[in-house]
């Protein structure tokens, strides 16, 4: 290759070196316009020159970079048709559970309105359960305090009794039936053995 290279660049110099010279020879013999001829030839052989070089590198460098960008494009397809299929698949899923959600909406409605339901039975459960604990509490607490008032009563009525006796007693007991009392007690203490 590099031997290719030397070969294309020896022969450039040799036609660029023979134009140079033929354009000598007729500056030398003759005039404007064997000059003007001669500068005409030369500049369509550096044309040639040139566009030969640039042919040259577009033929050695082109099919790599075409083959590496064809490459690069190729993967961007496969790329691009994995995402597009896989969009298509989030929407038809999205589109299975859009069809499918007034569905799950009508369930979920109903389910809440079941737990809804079991929550007001319970709690009307519990409400009425409450309710009869507080009344046998109250019922309790009533009957511990008619229990207490009639103890509290009967201790109020001997205790009345008791005054009423003592001042009763008081009243009927002077000094001669309080002898009269004990001689008696005495006597019948008498008549029992020991």
């Amino acid at each position: 290759m590099i031997r290719n290279r030397h070969r294309l660049f020896f022969a450039c110099f040799l036609f660029v070196l023979l134009f140079a010279a033929a354009g000598a020879h007729a500056a030398e013999e003759g005039g404007s316009a064997a000059s003007e001829k001669a500068a005409e030839v030369f500049k369509w052989i550096n044309f040639a020159i040139v566009a030969g070089l640039i042919l040259w590198l577009c033929l050695k460098k082109a099919p790599a970079f075409f083959s590496r960008r064809a490459a690069a494009i190729s993967s961007a397809v496969t790329s691009a048709t994995a995402a597009k299929a896989a969009a298509d698949a989030q929407l038809r899923e999205a589109e299975t559970k859009l069809a499918n959600l007034q569905k799950e909406v009508a369930e979920l409605r109903a389910l809440a309105e079941r737990e809804s339901a079991a929550e007001v039975a319970r709690l009307r459960a519990a409400t009425q359960s409450d309710a009869q604990k507080i009344a046998a509490a109250a019922k309790a607490e009533i009957e511990a305090a008619e229990r207490a008032a009639r103890l509290a009563l009967k201790a109020l009525a001997a205790n009345l009794a008791v005054d009423g006796a003592e001042s009763l007693l008081a009243k009927q007991l002077n000094p001669q039936t309080q002898e009269a009392l004990i001689t008696s007690f005495v006597n019948s203490l008498e008549g029992r053995p020991n």
